[in-house]
């Protein structure tokens, strides 16, 4: 058997690791890019002074994820990924057109609960699992997990001067219609998906469930999308307080911060990968997060500290947002493996959530350190499970064990 070195990845899982990341970042475009342009633009609507009503137009999309990403998982194992990946994004696009057609607050949140509706991110790292070697699934995991953080870099950057040049209704339009394009290359571009054994929906997500290194995985993501969630209600006031930035010039910051990131996380993948270091690799990036939260909470004094802490903040997220799902795939049963990111990708939308109503209420009562000191607590007791986790190698398909 070639070693790892000498076994680069096919053409075929190249393109299946391009084109799905292209796809899950359609997601995340619909999510990210109408963040630093909505609440200007809701204030010429019906409604739209209202706080409450614009903050649940924003979470409406995360809101329907929630409820429906293990429908889908276990839908993908029971029906197969594409065909629930093409439903999915029929979906989004009808609720991206909804929501360009609408004239007042109420119809925008309908269009955003509907594009939550095609809650495909479980189908779709399913599909990346499927169709990639485990030696190479943390390198595809990686390009969909990278795609996040350059989504949401282009949102920064890009969403005021679409917002200038199309509106608010053009923006939903071309979300809609680049879900319509997607279509296209789930069905023509990303490889077929090879048969998997089928079993009854709830057998899977009941074996799911009581898996002890699932869980572990599950409470992680939970952990780092809340602490995602969470800085961010704080660092746009950092930027300006200690950065010194107006919010039109964040993504001075923001862009070259997540560049810089994966500078580093490209050498701790491959050395992940290559030389068996998962484990290391994992636990640091948990590490990493965990110093950013004291970071941020003491020594954030200056535009280079804060971009400092951003830059090590993308490094640890994109470095668990590439690993984790590969785990939960080497883990699952292959029966299953819809099924687990299912959950998994529920636990992350919980994650988003909370984070939100917990950072905002800790911020208002108690001061942003709370913030910082709570989501320092939550990782350090993510870093506590990671390293009483056993990780299995790369290379080879390992068996569900429950340990």
């Amino acid at each position: 058997m070639l070693s790892p070195t000498r076994d680069p990845m096919s053409p075929a899982e190249k393109r299946a690791g391009i084109s799905l990341a292209a796809v899950f970042a359609l997601r995340m475009l619909g999510l990210f890019l109408i963040l630093p342009v909505f609440s200007v633009y809701a204030k010429q609507l019906p409604s739209g002074n209202d706080l409450s009503l614009v903050g649940f137009a924003l979470g409406a999309y995360g809101l329907t994820q929630t409820f429906l990403q293990i429908a889908y998982g276990a839908a993908s194992d029971r029906f197969g990924r594409k065909p629930v990946i093409v439903f999915g994004l029929l979906l989004f696009a009808a609720g991206s057109f909804v929501a360009a057609s609408s004239h007042d607050i109420y119809g925008i949140i309908a269009g955003r609960v509907l594009q939550g509706a095609g809650a495909i991110s479980a189908a779709v790292t399913a599909l990346a699992a499927d169709l990639t070697r485990d030696r190479h699934l943390t390198k595809v995991m990686a390009m969909i997990g990278s795609s996040i953080g350059l989504v949401f870099a282009f949102s920064m950057v890009g969403a005021p001067l679409l917002y200038a040049t199309i509106g608010m209704p053009g923006i939903f339009a071309m979300t809609g219609v680049l879900s319509l394009l997607a279509i296209f290359v789930v069905l023509k571009i990303v490889p077929a998906a090879p048969a998997i054994p089928r079993q009854p929906a709830w057998a899977s997500f009941s074996e799911v469930l009581r898996h002890r290194q699932l869980l572990r995985l599950n409470f992680g993501v939970f952990t780092l999308h809340l602490i995602q969630t969470a800085m961010w209600i704080l660092v746009p006031s950092a930027l300006i307080n200690s950065g010194g930035l107006a919010a039109g010039e964040h993504w001075k910051l923001y862009l070259p911060a997540v560049l810089c990131s994966f500078v580093v996380m490209v050498p701790a993948i491959i050395a992940a990968e290559r030389h068996g270091r998962m484990r290391q690799v994992f636990n640091g990036a948990i590490g990493l997060l965990l110093a950013v939260q004291f970071g941020f909470a003491f020594l954030a004094d200056g535009r280079y500290t804060v971009f400092l802490w951003l830059t090590l903040f993308f490094v640890a997220f994109n470095i668990l947002e590439a690993t984790q799902p590969s785990l939960i795939s080497r883990f699952a049963p292959p029966h299953a493996k819809g099924a687990a990111l299912g959950i998994y990708n529920t636990t992350q939308s919980l994650g988003l959530f909370i984070g939100g109503a917990l950072g905002g209420t800790l911020a208002k009562q108690a001061g942003p350190a709370a913030v910082w000191l709570s989501c320092a607590g939550l990782a350090l007791v993510w870093l506590g499970l990671g390293w009483t986790m056993t990780i299995p190698a790369s290379g080879r398909n390992q068996p569900a064990a429950h340990l």
